[in-house]
């Protein structure tokens, strides 16, 4: 039998071929529905299959994988993560959930064992976002709540979703009953590496999530007066950048104010006909809000939109306030998150507990299943960036934590 630490490596060399798989030579993009994006899945589903699963690729592009139960009428507990990216991402944000959860179940295929419910590996397809800015697909799909106004949704070369599921096979007349029942979930686990520093900087290989921060995104545009850089007075300009820039430092400004209990962040900023001799008569930028508390989240986004406001007001400029995306906060659920806090403890680790600012699968799941996740210290918290690491040791840790925890939630409904 491997060690933790040999299993380890496997899921590390898994992830490493896996992040071979990209759309370009110089780092990892495998965006949702890309030839890169079929391989890597064809990839994941070949691991299954080799553990003894039960697979499939459903027609959103999750790739399936069943580890069943013999018992009548047994529900079914999942386990999941992505396996999309976004542009020149890290190899570990999403793949490393799905790869520690194969690894456990071949242990659970490798042996006779009286299972009291099936366990499915869920490999989302879409979870970040990038190609149709739309995020959640492959999860939605399981859960039931796809939206299916989205299949008319462009990407940027104009090809809507329908149309990019039918390149990789899908067939959308089929999309609802790719869902699994809500009556049929037992549970939701992911484990995911944290995307923040706490612990890398506490030197603790795992954590417990309570939450998932909710998030507001919204589009803002200031509209000026284009003209001459050479000419105009500074006193009577309509400088759309300038006030860009002033809303940017006082969203910073907002949250750092409030950094115990929200994040606020500008993260794109588009300024038309741009030149250097030129005054900016429009800038459109992105707004990101976050909390785990839903009144902080609001009152946040109400208190940004009065600064933009009044930005606006004060440069003789128009503004509009257009609302992207809105997700609600979600509590881990209690019974679940006992269970792994035994399992870390048990571990040997001691159970830090963390809200997690980032989304993730578990939020659309949790709407059908109690839904838990585990959080794998990764290097400096470092995300969404090539430098994106996390450690052999740690990855052990999770996999004997996480296998702790299962063991304990199959003894747990054998003794119901």
């Amino acid at each position: 039998m491997l060690t933790y630490t040999e299993r380890a490596a496997r899921v590390l060399q898994r992830i490493q071929e896996l992040a071979a798989i990209s759309e370009d030579d110089y780092g990892v993009t495998r965006t949702f529905g890309t030839p890169a994006f079929v391989r890597g899945s064809a990839l994941v589903r070949s691991w299954m299959e080799a553990a003894g699963l039960v697979t499939r690729i459903d027609n959103i592009g999750n790739v399936r994988g069943r580890l069943l139960s013999k018992r009548v009428g047994a529900r079914t507990f999942v386990i999941g993560s992505h396996i999309d990216t976004v542009v020149n991402a890290g190899t570990f944000d999403g793949p490393l959930g799905v790869l520690l959860g194969l690894d456990l179940l071949e242990q659970l295929a490798a042996r006779p064992l009286d299972m009291p419910f099936h366990i499915e590996l869920m490999a989302f397809s879409d979870e970040e976002g990038v190609r149709f800015h739309t995020t959640y697909l492959g999860s939605k799909v399981a859960a039931g709540s796809f939206d299916f106004s989205l299949l008319t949704k462009p990407d940027a070369r104009g090809i809507s979703l329908a149309e990019a599921l039918d390149v990789m096979g899908g067939n959308v007349q089929e999309l609802a009953s790719d869902a699994l029942p809500a009556n049929e979930w037992l549970g939701y686990f992911e484990a995911h590496i944290e995307q923040g520093p706490v612990l890398w900087e506490k030197k603790i290989p795992v954590a417990l999530v309570t939450a998932i921060a909710g998030q507001q995104r919204v589009g803002l545009t200031f509209t000026g007066m284009a003209g001459h850089a050479g000419t105009v007075p500074m006193d009577m300009r309509q400088d759309a950048l300038a006030g860009a820039a002033e809303f940017v430092l006082a969203v910073e400004q907002y949250g750092l104010a409030h950094k115990e209990r929200l994040v606020a962040t500008v993260g794109k900023l588009d300024v038309r006909n741009s030149a250097s001799n030129v005054i900016s008569g429009e800038v459109t930028c992105s707004l990101d809000v976050r909390s785990a508390d839903a009144a902080q989240l609001q009152a946040g986004c109400e208190a940004l939109h009065a600064q933009a406001l009044a930005i606006a007001r004060r440069r003789d400029l128009g503004l509009t306030w257009s609302p992207i995306q809105q997700t609600a906060p979600v509590a881990c659920d209690a019974e679940m998150n006992k269970l792994l806090a035994q399992a870390i403890a048990g571990a040997g680790h001691p159970v830090v507990e963390l809200v997690s600012g980032a989304g993730h699968d578990a939020v659309p799941i949790s709407a059908v299943a109690p839904a838990t996740m585990l959080f794998v210290r990764c290097y400096k918290g470092i995300s969404h960036n090539p430098l994106e690491n996390a450690e052999q040791p740690d990855i052990a840790a999770a996999l004997e934590v996480s296998e702790r925890f299962l063991a304990q939630l199959i003894n747990h409904h054998n003794h119901a």
